[in-house]
């Protein structure tokens, strides 16, 4: 079994943004939206998402609400506000360049 990468700081946010970009989900839905995506290289322990989703919807950049699940489960599905779309924007934009400069360090250090 591979081992599971540790997320840079601030990473996690990003992906949670990213990933809630289309629809809303509820915190379950967006690990395993995660995971998948990432192939299984991803895997967000809910110890670690559901704190940055309470951060993120107390800085106002999502917004929760709950609803009935597709199991027939109460659960709090998550959205991003305009406030969320604009702060993705932004931390996309900044990864863009640090991927970018470790790229350019990995390829001629």
């Amino acid at each position: 079994m591979a081992r599971v990468p540790a997320l840079l700081p601030g990473t996690l946010d990003l992906l949670i943004l990213r990933a809630l970009q289309k629809d809303a989900l509820h915190g379950w839905a967006i690990s395993e939206r995660l995971q998948e995506i990432s192939e299984d290289v991803l895997q967000i322990n809910q110890g670690s998402l559901y704190p940055a989703l309470h951060r993120l919807e107390h800085q106002g950049w999502l917004e929760a609400e709950w609803q009935v699940s597709e199991l027939g489960r109460r659960a709090k599905y998550y959205r991003l506000t305009t406030s969320g779309r604009r702060q993705l924007t932004i931390e996309a934009r900044e990864w863009e360049r640090i991927s970018h400069a470790i790229e350019r360090v990995m390829k001629l250090a």
